[in-house]
């Protein structure tokens, strides 16, 4: 049996004090203090992975630093934290390792993390990309919305993640809108899309601008703060929120009860799992990050699998492929830590008909 481990961190000052409750009412810089000073451990054993084919088990190893620190932290101080976890990963017996969350963007998105270590390493981003647009798709069905009859907008377009939810989407989207904070890179990007496709490519730095007449939302930035506010969004929109941090404002589901926000990347894990640790999912249910390093496991791919900036779309369909073939599944939707059963969404499309009748 091959093993995994993967590799979290604090996404949240708060899910610190959940931890560690005598923080509850301490500020946020003696919270960064006390993160700062605890070493990477191992956090739970992950039991019951099974398809037909294979099995595997695995570790859950946390890196104490939060999101904005792993950002604002100089780059050798983070990488020695998340090199640490993966030593830790190598003691416990994984063959291959997975980056979550912010550990995943540091620096170079895992290649020196890879360096580093003596086992596999991934960033799991190309499940990720394939269970966000499978999610985006169906959700905008359920909407009444299809591609070919949209706007499309991916913000976050010239990171890893979203230059191949670009490159999937250009081929169905009736147009594309691609948002990112480096304008160069965005118009570099925008520029080979238009190239290889031979397609109008509509570009942006401003998400504000770029979502006045998205129907289909793809954001899969590594921002620390929100970037998608309520008056953002067009009555109707869909948007499927892949980052962690969220992109999308708590705000948008008190405020707009005719848009359908939901998360990326929740996925239905076979056999009788038990990740012995809640990091807020349904039982069996896992990120597709997670999801990736357990299905490379099971199939035997010990090897660096989703590294660097450049993801292909062959990498996103093979890790798809090999999702189905072991009983990996998108696990319904889910908005805001909070399942979208098929009332809310009747709801959402009635009251988004509405506000149009109002607005033509």
């Amino acid at each position: 049996m091959n093993r995994f481990a993967f590799i979290i961190h604090p996404i949240e000052y708060e899910d610190v004090s959940r931890k560690f409750k005598f923080l509850k009412n301490f500020s946020k810089r003696t919270v960064e203090r006390f993160t700062m000073m605890l070493p990477p451990l191992k956090v739970s054993k992950i039991t019951g992975v099974k398809s037909q084919y294979s099995e595997t088990e695995g570790w859950f190893v946390a890196v104490p630093l939060i999101s904005n620190q792993m950002l604002e932290l100089p780059e050798e101080v983070v990488y020695d934290k998340i090199i640490k976890a993966g030593k830790i990963a190598e003691k416990l017996g994984a063959d291959i390792v997975g980056l979550g969350a912010m550990t995943s963007v540091v620096g170079d998105a895992g290649i020196t993390i890879a360096k580093n270590l003596n086992i596999a390493v991934t960033s799991g981003n190309s499940y990720t990309v394939a269970t966000a647009i499978e999610g985006a798709k169906k959700a905008a069905e359920i909407m009444g919305k299809y591609p070919d009859e949209c706007n499309v907008a991916v913000i976050g377009a010239t990171g890893s993640i979203g230059k191949v939810c670009a490159e999937m989407m250009v081929k169905e989207a009736k147009y594309l809108t691609l948002v990112a904070r480096n304008e160069e890179r965005l118009k570099d990007f925008s520029n080979s899309i238009e190239r290889k496709y031979n397609k109008k490519i509509y570009s942006t730095s401003s998400v504000k601008d770029a979502l006045e007449d998205a129907d289909i939302i793809i954001t899969v930035t590594s921002s620390a703060d929100v970037l998608i506010h309520p008056e953002y969004l067009k009555p109707g929109a869909v948007v499927c929120d892949v980052a962690r941090p969220r992109d999308v404002s708590k705000e948008v589901a008190q405020k707009r009860n005719d848009v359908l926000v939901i998360e990326g990347g929740a996925v239905e894990v076979p056999g009788d799992v038990n990740f012995n640790f809640n990091f807020g999912f349904p039982p069996k249910t896992s990120y597709a990050c997670m999801a990736e390093t357990m299905i490379l496991a099971m199939e035997g791919r010990i090897e660096n699998y989703s590294l660097g900036r450049d993801l292909t779309v062959e990498q996103v369909e093979e890790i798809a492929h090999l999702a189905k073939k072991h009983g990996f599944k998108l696990a319904g939707f889910r908005s805001f830590e909070r399942q979208v059963p098929q009332e809310m969404i009747e709801e959402i499309k009635r009251n988004a008909k509405i506000k149009r009748s109002f607005s033509a």
